[in-house]
């Protein structure tokens, strides 16, 4: 299970581990980040914190902190770059804070693997428990994949404490649509061509089969 303390100050039995390197998290994602995002990606560390006991997996709470806050970091403006994923530029500003922080290397590339993959399912159940859980924790609280799994006592003591929107699921939606329509070509093969295609009927996606097909192979 993860290592995240539990105090009286806990939500669900877990609490954000009290150290300068999470305090600096916070600050930099609250400081930076809508209240959209920044509660639902505290309701992703805390699903992912729950998922760890459940499934037994250990990893550094700091770095599983870092992971979930910063996932969505790049669909904010001041974090998305002309041409690279969304999930790409949230896990380079992560590596980023890291590094300066005097990180090392792997816990800084482990937590890049976390933010990098969190939208790619069927990958990160099988890589370091910091990688899974970063996105058991999204699927939670985007997807509800395993809504079931949690008692309701969790669920609702997590969402009272950093609630959802009274229009979350169209409003998180929305919050991806406005991260990427300005880089659509970054979407082919991944869940958030669904995003596009929902929100701009002039979107077309870029078919795998074509792409072969199309390609200046002679056969």
């Amino acid at each position: 299970m993860c290592q995240t303390a539990h105090n009286a100050g806990s939500v669900a039995g877990i609490a954000v581990p009290n150290s300068r390197l999470a305090r600096d998290v916070r600050e930099f994602v609250r400081d930076t980040s809508t209240e959209l995002l920044f509660n639902h990606s505290s309701r992703v560390y805390y699903f992912a914190a729950l998922r760890g006991e459940k499934l037994g997996l250990r990893c550094d709470p700091d770095l599983l902190y870092t992971g979930a806050m910063f996932h969505d970091l790049g669909l904010l403006a001041s974090h998305s770059s002309d041409a690279d994923r969304f999930e790409v530029d949230g896990a380079n500003a992560a590596r980023a804070f890291l590094r300066a922080r005097g990180i090392s290397e792997e816990d800084a590339n482990n937590v890049w693997l976390a933010i990098a993959l969190h939208t790619t399912p069927g990958i990160p159940c099988h890589m370091h428990p910091l990688v899974a859980l970063v996105t058991e924790g999204v699927e939670m609280d985007v997807l509800g994949l395993t809504y079931k799994q949690f008692s309701a006592r969790d669920r609702e003591a997590v969402v009272e404490a950093f609630p959802r929107s009274p229009d979350f699921k169209n409003d998180i939606i929305q919050a991806f649509y406005e991260g990427i329509r300005h880089k659509p070509n970054t979407t082919f093969g991944n869940v958030k061509a669904d995003v596009l295609a929902r929100k701009d009927k002039q979107f077309v996606r870029q078919d795998f089969c074509c792409t072969i097909l199309n390609s200046a192979w002679p056969a």
